[in-house]
């Protein structure tokens, strides 16, 4: 018996939540990609002790749903597995390409792309392959993907993008060995120009880190 695969395309809609309005007071636009396990309408809660007159948020909603437990009550989410992951970052792209145009982001604006957890591969993957330009990239918790170069990042290194990975010193998914492997390999692909900050707690999002970004 032989199998083939094949390849369709297709229309597809998603969906994304905002905080806040985008107004003349506005200073700061976050878009911010959640870990796995999270929907985006949860996620971007971790945003709203921002001040509201200058801060708006878009999070965007990973494709991928599931129940996480065998209760089938709580519904999480996924951007992408190890299966067909250069088909599946295409298609995660695309449609955060919509996002970006639907927004209307303009230069006048302070952006920040915050990538959290698996959100950190989203985040790193989308300002190198479609080039978005913004004024600080944050990558929370999470691992740079491996076909990631230094010559991807030299745009942002170029523009003098401030960049900053925040590491837990207990995080349970990056042991001090890895730490040390990631930091070693993030000095190289930027340059010695980003900041790492290694803060005291485990693999979670914090309100107070999230709000010195300002």
């Amino acid at each position: 018996m032989s199998t083939t695969e094949k390849k369709i395309s297709y229309t597809t809609t998603n969906t994304y939540q905002t905080l806040n309005s985008l107004k003349n007071t506005t200073k700061n636009i976050w878009i911010v990609l959640h870990g796995i396990g999270y929907l985006s309408r949860y996620f971007i809660t971790y945003f709203d002790t921002l001040p509201v007159d200058e801060n708006y948020i878009i999070a965007p909603q990973a494709p991928s749903k599931y129940y996480v437990n065998n209760k089938y009550r709580r519904v999480g989410s996924s951007w992408l597995t190890k299966e067909n992951t250069a088909l599946e970052t295409e298609n995660v792209l695309n449609y955060l390409n919509e996002v970006y145009k639907q927004e209307n982001i303009t230069k006048q604006h302070n952006v920040i792309i915050l990538g959290y957890s698996q959100g950190v591969s989203i985040a790193s993957r989308w300002v190198c392959y479609s080039k978005i330009p913004c004024n600080h990239l944050v990558l929370y918790g999470g691992i740079l993907p491996n076909e990631l170069t230094k010559d991807d990042f030299s745009d942002l290194v170029k523009n003098k993008t401030k960049i900053t990975f925040y590491i837990g010193d207990k995080d349970e998914y990056i042991t001090a060995a890895k730490r040390i492997l990631e930091q070693e390999k993030i000095n190289l692909l930027f340059d010695a120009k980003a900041n790492v900050i290694i803060y005291d707690g485990e693999h979670a999002i914090k309100k107070n880190i999230i709000e010195t970004l300002v």
